[in-house]
């Protein structure tokens, strides 16, 4: 399918809970809506499936108008964040559903194929209440893979789950999207989420569609401070600058020589992601000494928080390091990896990719 937003708005009271967007999803791809809480991602969901209508705008099916229309006269499968499953079926009925409301033949060779892709085939004479959290997720996933619809909605489908199970699914997923049929919009808070489905990204803030495109692309060029933001993890380093000649200067005289398009205002905003820092040295660095404030061992990363000349830093550092409050530390830094943002928070410069 594809699905085009002309001029979509919604409100709710007095309140704008979208503020008018265009957007046309690729069709047969991911695209991922990233947000945080209360960004707009369920509300347009909401939208696209046709659960409600917009307040202004149109929304197209490949070319039909489809705004206004009920939810139940679209093809449309919507996983939510809850478990939502048919209790009085067993996991087999739950999957066999859609099949049989369309009067497809060979019903149990496709639920056998669904579970066993999904790894629920020793579940399938159980009822949905004696399953786990996440074995009732891949039935509601299965269910909604079964409908075989052009579109396919998943509102943060991983968040109710244990970290253990989200990186299981997750990597199923995208395995499934990859080999399916449908246009998929996939509604998550978590920039690593993102770049694992691939696919396109559309960033939302505060009901704002900000940026829509590749996932790399956008990735590696915010089109600004707030798209920086929301695709980071942990946030980006925001340092205050000025344009000086060759470059930048940063707070305490700090300089980066780094090539600009000339800008009407001197005020800048210099851009650091958390793992372009380093604790090890390289030819043509930027040496930042400090001291530890603090360090947070996450999985087989460190995240080591540093006050500098420039300000507080936090470095993304692969491995597991040990640290001590109130050591001297030195973070080091490719100048070519910064980004540079006008005073109204757009995209100046962005890192060159290799």
């Amino acid at each position: 399918m594809e699905l085009t937003l002309e001029r979509i708005e919604q409100r709710v009271g007095a309140a704008t809970w979208l503020y008018p967007l265009d957007l046309t999803l690729v069709p047969l791809a991911v695209t991922v809506l990233l947000g945080a809480t209360q960004a707009g991602k369920t509300t347009l969901m909401r939208v696209m499936a046709g659960l409600d209508a917009p307040a202004k705008g149109r929304v197209l099916a490949d070319g039909n108008d489809v705004t206004g229309k009920p939810v139940r006269e679209r093809d449309v499968a919507m996983v939510y964040q809850q478990f939502i499953n048919y209790p009085s079926m067993t996991v087999a009925g739950n999957i066999a559903s859609p099949l049989k409301l369309r009067g497809e033949k060979n019903v149990a060779a496709r639920v056998a194929e669904l579970a066993a892709k999904l790894h629920i085939e020793p579940f399938l004479r159980r009822l949905p209440a004696e399953l786990s959290g996440g074995q009732q997720q891949r039935v509601a996933l299965a269910r909604a893979l079964a409908k075989n619809a052009p579109l396919m909605l998943l509102d943060e489908p991983l968040v109710n789950l244990d970290y253990k199970l989200r990186e299981e699914l997750r990597n199923e997923l995208t395995q499934l999207f990859a080999s399916g049929r449908s246009t998929v919009v996939y509604a998550t808070t978590e920039p690593t989420e993102a770049l694992l489905l691939g696919g396109c990204t559309a960033v939302l803030d505060a009901g704002e569609l900000l940026q829509y495109g590749p996932t790399a692309e956008v990735f590696h060029r915010p089109a600004s401070i707030r798209v920086a933001r929301a695709f980071s993890d942990p946030p980006m380093n925001l340092i205050p600058a000025e344009a000086s000649a060759g470059g930048v200067t940063l707070r305490g005289g700090v300089a980066l020589a780094l090539p600009l398009p000339a800008t009407g205002a001197p005020a800048l905003t210099v851009g650091i992601r958390a793992g372009a820092l380093r604790v090890r040295a390289r030819e043509g660095d930027l040496v930042l000494p400090g001291k530890v404030e603090l360090a947070e061992i996450s999985g087989s990363d460190t995240f080591l928080h540093a006050e500098t000349a420039i300000g507080e830093l936090v470095a993304q550092l692969t491995g597991v390091h040990q640290f001590t409050l109130g050591e001297p530390v030195a973070l080091h830094l490719d100048p070519r990896q910064a980004y540079v943002f006008d005073a109204a928070g757009a995209l100046l410069r962005a890192p060159v990719r290799e």
